[in-house]
């Protein structure tokens, strides 16, 4: 067997990949395994990622062949590649588009060269109550009004089919970007979002018109949505997950397009207008009185002839929301997301439903070319004081992971931070409320949980825009779809058990370019020791495959450390320091401090 000692990776016959981090090839092969496999674990020196049916037909579904890969794994590997995983690479990256939906005649059909596969999903018994009728050796009528179950089960079984049945046009919709926004801002798409508009577009062929744009948060994803609108001229429901977000989407339409606010319409829990472009929430399409009801807010796609629909984090799109995607195969559909990773497991729903990946860049790609700040990221270790480690020993493993995520010494490490960046504008974040409460209420800072109305929250997120204020306390509503540009410290104190959505999320709130070329500064508190460090190691697993190291730091360190910011007249990274005697916050209100 060949043996390189110098390369980076080992490929397993399981699958499994191994990373060599302190390798000097250790970069070049993480972005190479980011495109087509997924990291299931980060510890300090070894990554370990696995190579599966889905991560392959996404990265064909963007343009990889068998052979791309294999060369990369071969170009990185310590050793020759598995025979068996070589096989597995050609034959799950071919079963991509082996089977063909097509319209002809006003039927839907299921086509393939290969009749014996055909006659193997004919024979199906997931398939049977979906085939109306066997048309020739190479082709299946199918129930059209099935098209996302098709599709769903076609996954299932190991043959993800290429949708070329098209789209219907929709409503018309005549307007344009403008190259100076309202606001007297030029305004054009960059480079990368003007490709990606085109790779969705794809000319308008049926090839096109379906699938899930990957781009950092900060990277603009609501611009590529609007380039995309642009694009078809049709009318388009855009779902949010928040009532923030739906505000934050009708203003960016209205600073940076030609649509009239009577155009625009708000489908919320306050609103109900539905206009050629409607956006909402999907709270409010999952909303029902009980259980047992129907989700009378579904009629909402039903109400125009949608030529487009947006899904906003579609990562975060709920259960009903796939089931009645699933109807309306027809319809063009964009998803926009940071990150594909879902929580509950329903990738291949996204894949299916939405549509594949069809263009996903590299957040330290980005990074470098200054799109999107410079980050620092730091986890800061704290020990679980001694009268509560006999209540921890004692509790079960999901309140073993409260108690140690809300412990209380957190906030002297809040404090110590809050006095390093005195000159920063601030997002502490968390997700237990009583902490929350408890960390706002000690150092004068305003709160902005799930109870906070709309217009409060609005008027603090203008207020710490406008640096009217310069630090704010965030619970879960702040992670997404939240426009903070001058925010470039973030300190998140709890999370959501080993949720790697989150962790990105939250990074994406520091991650748009700074003035002065500010780096930005992410810090999870840690209880060490404890359930919180292990779920910590896992929320962090996507943001590792992204590109970014944590420095660990514990409490005692913290008094000492000085954050990195950048020189600006020099160009590159400096310390910022501060007097050795600066190491806890004093009792001033912090909510007004510039």
């Amino acid at each position: 067997m060949a043996y390189n000692a110098t390369n980076p990776i080992i490929v397993q016959s399981d699958k499994s990949v191994l990373l060599e981090v302190n390798n000097d090839h250790y970069e070049a092969a993480r972005d190479w395994l980011a495109r087509f496999a997924e990291l299931e674990k980060s510890p300090e020196h070894i990554h370990t990622y696995r190579i599966t049916p889905l991560s392959l037909w996404n990265a064909a579904s963007s343009g990889l062949t068998g052979q791309d890969i294999v060369s990369a794994l071969e170009e990185y590997s310590k050793y020759d590649l598995p025979g068996n995983v070589r096989v597995d690479i050609y034959d799950y990256i071919l079963r991509y588009g082996r089977v063909k939906l097509i319209m002809r005649d006003d039927a839907l059909l299921l086509v393939s060269d290969d009749t014996p596969l055909l006659v193997e999903i004919n024979r199906h018994k997931r398939m049977q109550p979906f085939i109306i009728r066997r048309v020739d050796d190479l082709s299946l009528q199918v129930d059209a009004s099935q098209r996302g179950h098709i599709k769903q089960v076609l996954v299932q079984i190991g043959y993800p089919a290429e949708d070329l049945a098209g789209y219907v046009d929709g409503a018309e919709l005549p307007f344009h970007l403008l190259p100076v926004t309202h606001s007297g801002q030029p305004f054009g798409l960059r480079s990368y979002q003007q490709q990606s508009v085109e790779v969705f577009y794809a000319r308008g062929e049926a090839s096109g018109g379906s699938g899930v744009i990957v781009l950092p948060c900060g990277a603009g994803k609501t611009m590529v949505g609007m380039g995309v609108m642009e694009k078809l001229q049709t009318a388009t429901l855009i779902l949010t997950p928040s009532t923030v977000a739906v505000r934050q989407w009708i203003t960016e339409l209205l600073d940076k397009t030609d649509l009239s606010p009577d155009d625009i319409g708000e489908y919320s829990g306050l609103v109900k207008e539905i206009r050629p472009v409607t956006i909402t929430t999907y709270q409010i399409l999952t909303h029902r009185k009980r259980r047992v009801d129907d989700f009378p807010h579904f009629k909402l796609f039903n109400e125009r002839d949608w030529g487009l629909i947006i899904y906003d984090e579609v990562h975060l799109l709920p259960a009903p929301v796939f089931r009645i995607t699933s109807e309306i195969q027809a319809r063009r559909r964009l998803g926009l997301t940071a990150t594909l990773i879902r929580e509950d497991g329903r990738e291949t729903d996204v894949f299916s439903l939405i549509g594949p990946k069809k263009y996903d860049v590299p957040w330290k790609d980005l990074e470098k070319q200054g799109w999107i700040a410079t980050a620092e990221c730091h986890e800061i270790r704290i020990p679980l004081p001694d009268e509560i480690r006999m209540e921890y020993a004692l509790a079960d493993q999901r309140n073993k992971f409260r108690i140690a995520t809300e412990n209380p010494d957190k906030l002297k490490i809040v404090r110590q931070l809050l006095i390093k960046h005195r000159e920063d504008t601030v997002l502490i974040m968390g997700t237990y409320l009583d902490q929350l409460y408890e960390i706002a209420d000690a150092i004068g800072v305003p709160l902005i949980t799930g109870k906070t109305p709309v217009r409060e929250r609005q008027k603090l997120f203008d207020q710490i825009r406008q640096g009217e204020i310069s630090k704010l306390v965030v619970s879960k509503v702040a992670n997404f779809s939240i426009d903070l540009p001058d925010v470039n410290v973030a300190i998140q104190v709890s999370g959501t058990f080993g949720s790697r959505q989150e962790e990105a999320q939250r990074l994406g709130r520091i991650l748009r370019p700074k003035k002065y070329g500010l780096l930005a500064h992410f810090y999870a508190l840690v209880t060490r020791d404890t359930r919180d460090q292990e779920f910590a190691a896992k929320r962090q697993l996507f943001l590792t495959e992204e590109g970014y190291r944590y420095e660990i730091l514990y409490d005692h360190e913290v008094a000492d450390y000085e954050p990195v910011v950048m020189d600006v007249e020099a160009g590159q990274p400096a310390s910022r320091l501060l007097p050795a005697s600066a190491t806890v916050i004093d009792t001033e209100d912090w909510s007004t401090r510039k």
